[in-house]
């Protein structure tokens, strides 16, 4: 007892005491709320993306299988450079809205799924009457006999000498009309597509190619919209992989080697068309955008389109002229893009993403394809 009277012990050591025992382990019922918070902490943190991602224009929707997404943007369209073509003149600035498109050119196996499930002929296979030739000729031209009206299409038929090149008229010396040519016999009766699966289709007229495109749900991409996506977000460039030349030691794309029209040295590897994965794809992932195959789009071509615009400041979403030629003077065309491997230095230098050319839309031909684009789904 202190002088205070407080109690008080005597300094003694305490006693060891015995480690507490170790809780128990969590219940069921605690293993439940654990993981329902949790599951709720996920679903807030991913609403919390998806509203950033949507507020701040990253979303992208769900597209179908086999197309690359084009996010869109601005950009300039054609060229003025000292060896692009009149009809590439004066470059402009166009923006477009974003869209799904075909990562390769539709190829033989994707169109005879087509043909098998609608039971479609295309142009090359129909004959064709008079009036049908006449539509799409040019002016004054005679009506054609009746034994020339067969089903057939335009082959490249290389001569085996060299021929000049300079003339108006200079392509009737390596195309010819083949009866019987059409999509599935590629340079005539007793040629095929056997082996050649993966490969573009040819011989498809533009109607063709807008008929395979309306049953897959899909459509032809506007001439911008193609030479947006060529581009491959390189803004600028010749070429859709940048500025440097073609190489044929290490090649960009499917293109002519050689002399041309009579000796395709084919150092690419390709003497005609090649599988649509054969060479690197662009910066948005989409392959052929050069070279093997010309490709169909929705406009109507004029040489001098882009001049018709010039100073409407940025043009957003263009769908083209609303006609083509005057018909008392040419027959109308639809415009194709991205050259093929008939292109050459020498010749046809139109393997470059503002090249541009049209052709009649009856026509098909043995370089010429299609892709198609599928307009973007609203964000749910």
């Amino acid at each position: 007892m202190s002088k205070h009277g407080i109690q008080t012990r005597p300094n003694r050591r305490p006693r060891d005491r015995k480690a507490a025992p170790a809780p128990p382990p969590p219940g069921k019922r605690t293993w439940v709320l654990r993981f329902v918070l949790l599951g709720g902490l996920a679903v807030t943190a991913f609403g919390a993306a998806y509203a950033a991602t949507v507020f701040f224009g990253l979303w992208v929707p769900q597209g179908p299988p086999g197309m690359k997404w084009i996010p869109g943007g601005e950009f300039t369209m054609g060229s003025d450079a000292s060896d692009a073509s009149v009809q590439e003149h004066p470059a402009h600035r166009v923006r477009v809205d974003g869209f799904w498109m075909d990562e390769t050119d539709v190829t033989n196996a994707q169109f005879r799924q087509f043909v098998e499930a609608t039971g479609y002929k295309t142009t090359a296979e129909k004959t064709p009457t008079a009036d049908d030739i006449l539509r799409y000729s040019r002016p004054g031209m005679p009506p054609p006999d009746k034994e020339t009206l067969v089903p057939g299409s335009v082959v490249f038929t290389p001569p085996d000498h060299p021929v000049d090149t300079r003339g108006p008229e200079d392509y009737r010396q390596w195309w010819t009309f083949v009866p019987g040519a059409d999509w599935r016999h590629p340079r005539g009766p007793g040629s095929s597509i056997d082996g050649l699966d993966d490969h573009p289709v040819v011989h498809v007229s533009w109607f063709d190619a807008a008929a395979y495109a309306r049953w897959a749900g899909k459509r032809l991409p506007t001439e911008a919209e193609w030479e947006f996506a060529a581009r491959g977000g390189l803004e600028g460039k010749k070429y859709v992989w940048g500025d440097e030349p073609f190489d044929e030691g290490r090649p960009q794309c499917n293109n002519f080697q050689g002399h041309f029209p009579d000796k395709n040295t084919a150092k690419d590897g390709y003497e005609r068309t090649s599988p649509v994965k054969a060479f690197p794809p662009n910066g948005y992932g989409l392959y052929d955008m050069s070279g093997n195959v010309w490709q169909w789009t929705a406009d109507w071509y004029l040489p001098e389109a882009y001049a018709l615009t010039a100073g409407q400041g940025v043009l957003v979403n263009p769908t083209g002229p609303d006609h083509s030629f005057d018909p008392r003077k040419r027959p109308p065309e639809r415009v194709h893009r991205g050259g093929s491997f008939l292109c050459s230095v020498g010749y046809c230098f139109n393997y470059r993403p503002s090249a541009r050319m049209g052709c009649p839309p009856d026509t098909g031909l043995s370089h010429v394809g299609f892709r198609c684009v599928k307009s973007a789904d609203a964000p749910k």
